[in-house]
């Protein structure tokens, strides 16, 4: 029981031989043997459809989020009723004037340009 032989774990050639050799002998024998993997092939394809549809209903969920997302973002061109696009071109238009009518109100305002500046809670 203690020999070299019984530790030994890789199959010696002629173990090899013999079992290629039952192999054939088992195909001569039996003529389906070649057809055995289709003993499994239910299973096998049942495992196939799962996850083709597992597959299938992750692209939905996908596309449904895909779609929500799109949902909730603002696009003018596609949100906004057809009237306000012309209000938006309006806007565009428009500019910011060159600062001579502030000019104007600053020069004729009644407030006191030497006043201390208003913090709400204090009292003077």
């Amino acid at each position: 029981m203690n020999g070299p032989d019984l530790g030994s774990t890789a199959p010696s050639p002629a173990a090899q031989d013999e079992q290629a050799a039952s192999g054939r002998d088992e195909k001569e024998n039996n003529p389906f043997a070649e057809y055995m993997w289709m003993e499994n092939e239910e299973d096998f394809n049942r495992q196939v459809e799962e996850e083709l549809q597992e597959q299938e209903f992750l692209d939905r969920c996908f596309q449904e989020m895909l779609e929500e997302e799109d949902q909730d973002w603002f696009i003018p061109s596609r949100d906004l009723p057809q009237g306000v696009g012309q209000l938006q071109q309006q806007l565009n238009g428009l500019s910011v004037g060159d600062g001579h009518a502030s000019e104007d109100i600053l020069s004729k305002s009644n407030l006191n340009p030497d006043a201390k500046e208003f913090v709400p809670g204090v009292k003077y």
